[in-house]
């Protein structure tokens, strides 16, 4: 007897999971899933350590430690020159994905539709359809994924909802330029659309580019929801704190959910983050950082067979493979993993009809000699 009728039937194990899962059973260099294999920083841990020894072990507010909220506001003006109010704008979350979650789950009704752009990260469309939203989806295609905005157009309609945007984008590495902005705010002009602006890799951003978050630009900024995370910032993705920006009116209702979600996030730890934000180092110095990884992998992976796809921002490089051979990208990921033991993405895990460009994501935040190891067996691999 089964009386559930599942609400995500096509859903199973996340291919990160898989990845990571396999990566440790045959012993691979895990290139797979994005998190880094060097600590954080011992000044954080202390603070906090020093924030437990001082007392804060109980509930934090529910929209988060207002030290903390107020140094996020400040860091957005500082950056974007957005203006945030730290009391009803910023709240505090167990993470960017539970952002996510939330604010979808705050604004989508049933038949409600959203705009994604594929490849995309795998939590939009399982929260879209939960929320009995009505999922439509752009493909993009390799190697520059620019949005056709003449399509948008297209799919607009009066049950447009939402736009969800990715910049710097997971898992291909490109960023969102200033006429992307323009055509964005030209068809949302006039509309009562909103958008979803997952911001997650705000910092890590290359060669001199500009983030355009939409917090730069007011006309953008009063329909946004703006997702960040600290897992990305402070190398400490299995702490799962993340923040929300939004106009008032749009966080009251995110607000709605999210105290009944996770209620309130980590004292201890907003207290510390709140403390270590003073340092304004600790996030300007983080494109130079990433930089490094980048172009240090790059220049490995160029003696490999792989053909290097461009990477403007995050910490994720893709290959392709397909002058190589024709397998498909999931199957040779498995066969990667085990034979040359180094874990890689396959990118039509990122599309909804598993569209395969024989595409591959490796992830570099990672030490250098875990890079050289990877692209040593990368060099080594005879397909």
């Amino acid at each position: 007897m089964n009386p559930i009728t599942s609400k995500l039937p096509q859903v199973g194990t996340t291919i990160f999971t898989t990845m990571s899962a396999l990566a440790t059973e045959v012993g691979a260099i895990n290139l797979s899933q994005g998190f880094p294999d060097y600590d954080c920083s011992p000044e954080l841990i202390e603070l906090i350590s020093k924030a437990m020894r001082d007392g804060h072990n109980q509930y934090a507010p529910m929209a988060g430690v207002m030290s903390l909220r107020e140094e996020i506001a400040n860091k957005v003006k500082k950056l974007h020159g957005g203006e945030y109010d730290p009391v009803t704008e910023i709240t505090i979350t167990a993470g960017g994905t539970q952002a996510i979650f939330t604010a979808i789950s705050a604004v989508i009704n049933p038949n409600d539709e959203v705009i994604i752009f594929e490849p995309a990260f795998d939590c939009y469309a399982p929260a879209i359809k939960l929320m009995g939203g009505i999922v439509k989806s752009l493909e993009l295609s390799p190697p520059d994924y620019r949005i056709p905005w003449n399509m948008v157009k297209r799919l607009i309609n009066n049950r447009t909802k939402l736009i969800i945007l990715n910049s710097p984008h997971n898992p291909t590495a490109t960023i969102l330029h200033k006429e992307d902005i323009e055509q964005l705010s030209a068809i949302v002009k006039n509309q009562d659309i909103l958008i979803l602006s997952d911001e997650v890799y705000e910092h890590l951003i290359y060669d001199g580019e500009t983030h355009h978050s939409m917090a730069r630009y007011p006309e953008l900024q009063q329909r946004s929801f703006i997702v960040a995370s600290f897992g990305k910032l402070f190398h400490a993705t299995g702490w799962k704190v993340g923040y929300c920006l939004a106009p008032a009116f749009l966080m009251q209702e995110f607000r709605k959910v999210h105290q009944f979600l996770v209620f309130s996030v980590s004292s201890a730890m907003q207290y510390a983050m709140a403390e270590y934000l003073k340092n304004e180092r600790v996030y300007t110095e983080l494109p130079e950082f990433f930089q490094q990884k980048r172009d240090y992998f790059r220049k490995g992976l160029e003696q490999t067979q792989f053909e290097l796809l461009p990477c403007f921002g995050s910490y994720f490089q893709s290959v392709k493979y397909g002058h190589m051979m024709v397998e498909n990208d999931t199957d040779f990921s498995l066969r990667l993993t085990k034979e040359a033991g180094v874990a890689c993405i396959p990118t039509s895990a990122f599309y909804t009809q598993g569209t395969d460009h024989h595409i591959l994501r490796f992830c570099f935040a990672k030490r250098q000699e875990t890079l050289d190891e990877a692209v040593n067996r990368l060099i080594a691999f005879n397909p």
